[in-house]
């Protein structure tokens, strides 16, 4: 396994890194993550098509690329790669086309051979396909022990569209997953949000898929509002500070959700996942330090999990939210992990509108908010 990257910016490649003298025309794999208004560009996917003429090309929109140790904006981050003994097949659905997420995801993963699967990679748009209702469909038909990971496209903080493409210029709507097959392919994953929950714990009285009414019988929006303080002047931005974790059963484990938008008009709370009624929702609040520290914490269960081998490549998908929040710090969780794993380690990924990924080890996928995910590839010989 052979992996190079590649940093895009202004026209051109900026920044080249191919340590193994990988060769181009045999990459197997590209992945890119970027600007939207560079990513969706036919000239550059023409581009990507010239260099890598035999490659399968994922791209994806980004609310911040991440290169090595760094966090950049406005760029397209790409990692090639290319295996010896390991094999891939990739697949494009349109959302447009399924009466539901659900469906769509139940079809993802119908469309890959499951034989000698070990992993899926998934991207999909982050605004018109329902993360929670996608990932439920994707575990209904993901066999035993197979690992599935990804993220939904970002549009840095604006929440306007967002695009995904497989071996064509990104378009809204897509969804796109990477099956990885052979023994050969050495595993982990991880995922840590690092906020702290206040508060009393509540019940959700009424929501229909990912839209909350009430919680105890009060309005969602005003009891919110309360909370918040000052910030809710500044809503609906300021709600990327104020998350709400819930978990639907008293055995489950908390899972954040990001707030997307708010209706002023109807007294509503959209948000990028799923909350069930009778599930159980805690307000929470930034902390800078639990959200480095969690960084941390996510890259040493990689390695807890693959005690062999330190990792070939590490796909870092992490909340749009952590990044608004870390503001100027936000290299720090990545420089973190770079720490960890050590400079051997090729890290690119993105900042999203969702992430995908197990709570326990190669369990069902979990669609997180305000989270930071990471899968760690290496192919043994």
């Amino acid at each position: 396994m052979k992996v190079a990257k590649l940093l895009f910016s202004d026209g051109e490649w900026i920044t080249e890194r191919n340590d193994e003298n990988l060769d181009y025309h045999k990459a197997q794999l590209i992945l890119g993550y970027g600007a939207r208004a560079i990513i969706e560009k036919s000239d550059f996917f023409l581009l990507l098509k010239k260099k890598f003429p035999n490659a399968d090309i994922a791209l994806s929109s980004s609310s911040g690329e991440i290169f090595s140790n760094e966090v950049h904006d406005n760029t397209i981050a790409l990692t090639a790669i290319g295996f010896s003994r390991s094999q891939i097949k990739s697949t494009q659905i349109d959302i447009e086309d399924f009466q539901n997420s659900f469906d769509a995801g139940c079809a993802l993963m119908q469309n890959l051979d499951k034989e000698d699967l070990k992993w899926v990679f998934v991207l999909s748009d982050g605004s018109k396909v329902n993360g929670s209702q996608l990932v439920e469909g994707i575990n209904k038909i993901r066999p035993p022990h197979v690992l599935v990971s990804g993220g939904l496209a970002g549009d840095g903080d604006r929440f306007e569209k967002t695009s995904v493409g497989l071996n064509q210029t990104p378009k809204p709507n897509k969804i796109v997953a990477i099956g990885f097959y052979g023994d050969h392919l050495e595993l982990s994953h991880s995922s840590c949000g690092g906020w702290e929950s206040f508060g009393l714990e509540r019940t959700v009285t009424q929501s229909y898929n990912n839209i909350l009414y009430e919680i105890d019988h009060k309005n969602a929006l005003d009891l919110y509002k309360k909370y918040l303080g000052k910030y809710a002047e500044e809503l609906p931005g300021s709600a990327l500070l104020f998350p709400l974790s819930i978990r639907s059963s008293e055995d489950d484990t908390h899972v954040v959700r990001t707030i997307l938008s708010i209706n002023e008009k109807n007294n509503m709370m959209i948000f990028a996942g799923d909350l069930p009624e009778g599930g159980k929702v805690r307000f929470m609040k930034a902390n800078m330090d639990r959200l480095t520290d969690a960084a941390s914490a996510a890259a040493k269960e990689c390695l807890e999990i693959n005690r062999n081998h330190s990792p070939k490549m590490a796909v870092i998908i992490s909340c749009v939210g952590r990044k608004l929040v870390l503001g100027e710090r936000i290299s720090e969780e990545v420089e973190i992990v770079r720490d960890i794993f050590g400079p051997q380690t090729m890290i690119s990924g993105f900042y999203s509108y969702g992430e995908i990924s197990p709570l326990k080890p190669f369990d069902d996928c979990v669609l997180h908010n305000q989270t930071i995910t990471i899968t760690t590839l290496n192919e043994t010989e």
